[in-house]
Order: structure tokens, then C-alpha cells, then sequence
């Protein structure tokens, strides 16, 4: 379950939550039509000024002029490179949707080595990366290429879009929404029974 409380529809009092309320959820149908649970907005519910301000965020990107593919790879990687497999799996629809073929949908966890991505392409997703995993320290080089292709406006719109992303799926890992309300992967192993409470660097030092 989320770790926030989820809105239920009988208590949605603002018309803006109500609309989406309305659009997504089906009274024959568990979750959202594209098969996740749903509890992204209930729980961004509790606050109608946020969810107001992210939905101006969604209108925002959808009406810029940044070309759409190089949108969803930069915010499908930035849900890899965060590792929210909610962000990441709507936006690998998202790029379906976009006729993209299905090897280069997958090859966008390891672009480094794949074939399918063009030069464009091959930046945006470095680009990303340095965004996502290096916090901003993008290479000259990696910039030069985007600056080769692509207008200021842009750069500054795929800059923020990514961002964006990267803040969705920090949030919801944060508070286990959709597919990202999972355990945490990384637990102790159990050692056998037999190995006791021994030092364990004794295994290496023998």
C-alpha cells in the first residue's frame, strides 16, 4: 500500500481532482486503463494545489516543441536511472505508442552499447544520464551534440521535462506509489545456520 492515504471518490470535493477521477477510473475495472493500480493521483489527491501543478506540468510538455521520441527516451531512462519501474514502464508505453520498435524500446536500458539509437539520441539519453546519475555534471562534449541538433528552447524544455521526471520518480519510490510500491531489493541474506556469529573476514584471511 501507499504510505500516504489515498483519496476515495466520495470524499473528492475539487472539480479539477473529480475530472480525472472521472477519466481514469472505471466503475468495471481495477487501476487505470493502462493496467496500473491508480494510486499516483489518490494519493496526489490529498492536495489539490499539487496535483493542479503537476498536471500543468503533463499540459506543459505535451504542447512544447521538443520532438516526442526524444522526450520519452529522456523521461524513460530517467525512470530506469532512478529505478522506478513505474515511471519506467509508462513511458516504455508511451514510447510504443510512438511506433517505436520494440528492440529499441529494451535497448534503452543499455544505450551505451546498442545500435539503435542515433547520434541525437545517443546524447539525449547521456544527457539524461548526467541529469539523473551525475546530478547535473554533463560533458562538454555530450552538450556540443544536442546544440548541434537542437535549438536552445529545446534543450531548456528537454532539461526540464527530464528533471521532472527524475522528481516523479524519486516521489513515488518515496511514497511506494503504482508499480514502485514494492519491498526494498536490498536485505541481508542469511547466512547458514552453522556459520554462527563468526567473524566473517575469517573466510579471507585464512
Amino acid at each position: 500500500m501507499p504510505r500516504l492515504r489515498q483519496v476515495p471518490s466520495d470524499e473528492v470535493t475539487d472539480s479539477l481532482t473529480r475530472y480525472f477521477y472521472d477519466r481514469l477510473f472505471s466503475p468495471d475495472r481495477e487501476g487505470t486503463a493502462t493496467g496500473s493500480p491508480g494510486t499516483w493521483w489518490t494519493v496526489f489527491a490529498l492536495d489539490p494545489r499539487i496535483l493542479k501543478h503537476c498536471v500543468q506540468g503533463f499540459q506543459l510538455y505535451r504542447s512544447g516543441g521538443l520532438d516526442p521520441l526524444l522526450r520519452e527516451l529522456g523521461q524513460t531512462r530517467a525512470g530506469w536511472a532512478r529505478q522506478s519501474q513505474f515511471v519506467y514502464s509508462q513511458h516504455c508505453k508511451q514510447l510504443r505508442a510512438l511506433a517505436v520498435p520494440e528492440e529499441k524500446i529494451a535497448a534503452v536500458a543499455a544505450w551505451q552499447v546498442s545500435e539503435h539509437f542515433d547520434e541525437l539520441e545517443r546524447a539525449v539519453l547521456a544527457y539524461t544520464d548526467g541529469l539523473v546519475l551525475d546530478g547535473g555534471r554533463v560533458a562538454d562534449e555530450v552538450f556540443a551534440v544536442l546544440r548541434k541538433h537542437l535549438p536552445d528552447e529545446q534543450i531548456l524544455e528537454l532539461t526540464y521535462v527530464t528533471c521532472l521526471y527524475e522528481m516523479h520518480a524519486t516521489m513515488s519510490r518515496a511514497l511506494r506509489l503504482e508499480f514502485d510500491d514494492r519491498p526494498d531489493p536490498i536485505v541481508e541474506v542469511p547466512a547458514p545456520d552453522e556459520f554462527g556469529n563468526r567473524d566473517i573476514t575469517d573466510d579471507f584471511t585464512r
